[in-house]
C-alpha cells in the first residue's frame, strides 16, 4: 500500500453515527472493524496485508487518539493521530508489512489506541504460510575446568517455536565414562533464530583426567544435535599426589635394582671363592 493511498484513506476515513445509546462519558474504545475480537491476517512470508481498527468515541467532545504497533511485522497506520468527533465512530485502516525473513507459523503483536491518559491494546495475531522446519544446534560448548561446569548455546536454526527442549550429557575418561547424565527438559522456548547461552553443573568431576564432553540437544521434529568440548583436569592436590606415586614407584624401582645387583655380585663371590 503506498503512502498516498494511505493519506487518501486517512483523509476519508468513514465516520459512522452510533446507533445505539451512548455508554458512560469517555468511555471511548478500539477494537477491529465488524465486532471481531481480535484482528488475523494470514499470507506468505514478504506480502503486505491490511486490516481496519474501529475508534468510537461515545463522549460529548472530540477524541484524538494516537496509534501504535508492537510485534514481529511493521505496522502502518493511514494516520498515526485521528481526531475522532463526538459520538462518531472513525474506521482506520492499518497495513502490516511480513518481510521476506519472516518464518512460517503463528505470530502475536498488538494495535494500540491511546487517548485522554488511557490505552486500548487490541491482539493482533499472524498465520505466516509456508514450510515449517524444526532445526536445533548445539554451539560453544566447552568446559569450565575450575568448576567443571558446563557451558554451551542452543539456537533455533528452523522455522517453527522449539519448547522445553531436552539435553543429554555424556563425559568420557581415559578410564572409562565419568558421566552419563539422561535428556532432561530445560525450561526454555527458543523462537526462530534465536540464541540461549546456558550452564549444565557437574557436581563432581574428576581431578586428574583427560576428558571428552558430548552434548545431545533433541526437540520435537528436530533431529538431534550434537557438540563436544575437550580438557584435561589437573588440580594441583591431584598432581601431588600423581607426583608421590611415581616417586614410590621409581624409589622402589631403585631398590629393587640395587638389591638384584647385590645378589649378582655375592653370587660371582661365591663362585670365585676357593673350594
Amino acid at each position: 500500500m503506498t503512502r498516498a493511498r494511505y493519506a487518501l484513506l486517512a483523509a476519508a476515513a468513514v465516520l459512522g453515527t452510533l446507533a445505539a445509546a451512548p455508554p458512560a462519558p469517555d468511555g471511548w474504545t478500539a477494537a477491529p472493524a465488524a465486532g471481531r475480537p481480535y484482528a488475523y491476517l494470514e499470507g506468505p512470508a514478504g506480502s503486505v496485508l491490511e486490516d481496519t481498527l474501529s475508534v468510537t468515541n461515545p463522549g460529548a467532545r472530540p477524541l484524538t487518539v494516537t496509534l501504535t504497533g508492537e510485534g514481529p511485522a511493521a505496522v502502518a497506520f493511514a494516520a498515526r493521530t485521528v481526531t475522532v468527533p463526538a459520538r462518531t465512530r472513525a474506521d482506520v485502516p492499518f497495513a502490516v508489512t511480513l518481510t521476506a525473513a519472516t518464518p512460517p507459523g503463528e505470530h502475536r503483536g498488538t494495535v494500540r489506541a491511546s487517548a485522554g491518559g488511557r490505552r486500548t491494546d487490541v491482539d493482533l495475531r499472524l498465520k505466516v504460510s509456508g514450510p515449517r522446519l524444526a532445526a536445533l544446534t548445539v554451539e560453544d560448548a566447552r568446559v569450565d575446568r575450575a568448576t567443571g561446569t558446563l557451558h554451551y548455546t542452543l539456537v533455533n536454526r528452523g522455522s517453527t517455536v522449539l519448547d522445553r527442549p531436552r539435553l543429554a550429557v555424556r563425559a568420557d575418561g581415559l578410564l572409562g565414562t565419568l558421566l552419563d547424565r539422561p535428556g532432561q527438559a530445560l525450561p526454555l522456548t527458543l523462537r526462530p533464530g534465536e540464541r540461549a547461552a546456558r550452564t549444565a553443573p557437574w557436581p563432581d568431576p574428576p581431578a586428574l583426567d583427560s576428558v571428552t564432553v558430548r552434548l545431545t540437544a533433541t526437540a520435537p521434529g528436530a533431529t538431534p544435535a550434537t557438540a563436544t568440548a575437550e580438557t584435561v583436569f589437573a588440580s594441583g592436590p591431584a598432581l601431588a599426589s600423581a607426583a608421590a606415586v611415581l616417586l614410590a614407584a621409581a624409589g622402589g624401582a631403585a631398590r629393587a635394582v640395587r638389591a638384584v645387583r647385590r645378589r649378582d655380585r655375592d653370587r660371582r663371590r661365591t663362585k670365585g671363592a676357593p673350594a
